[in-house]
């Protein structure tokens, strides 16, 4: 169990605070408007309002999660440009799995020494000559 000491310090920071909504039509998806606000919780005007969303997608290999940042002004807008944000999402989660094949199928395989791999029955590699 870590001691008292090596725990680490963790603090909101009371100038980064949001309050956060969450639109959903319980069918395609659902998109989330932070709001900044205030220590005391009014809103603040100062800094953006940020919009993301989110949905999944049914593929032969299961669920596929997809979350995306919208830039929007209002909810209707960001419900507007929500469809292309899910295409965005779907096109960088397909490269990045194309990109996984890709690495894995360079992948070189070398068997550890000693490991049984190689010429002759039970040879353990390392060229030792081996005496009757």
């Amino acid at each position: 169990m870590a001691a008292q000491n090596d725990l680490p310090d963790i603090q909101i920071d009371p100038k980064g605070l949001y309050r956060e909504d969450v639109f959903t039509d319980r069918r395609a998806g659902s998109i989330r408007r932070l709001t900044p606000v205030t220590a005391g919780g009014d809103t603040d005007p100062s800094r953006p309002v940020l919009f993301s969303g989110q949905t999944q997608l049914l593929t032969p290999a299961g669920v596929l999660p997809l979350g995306f940042e919208i830039e929007a002004l209002t909810l209707e807008e960001a419900l507007r440009k929500f469809p292309d944000g899910v295409k965005v999402a779907l096109e960088q989660a397909i490269d990045e799995a194309r990109e996984l094949r890709r690495e894995a199928a360079s992948r070189i395989v070398v068997p550890e020494v000693g490991s049984g791999v190689g010429p002759g029955p039970g040879a353990g590699g390392g060229g030792k000559i081996k005496f009757p």
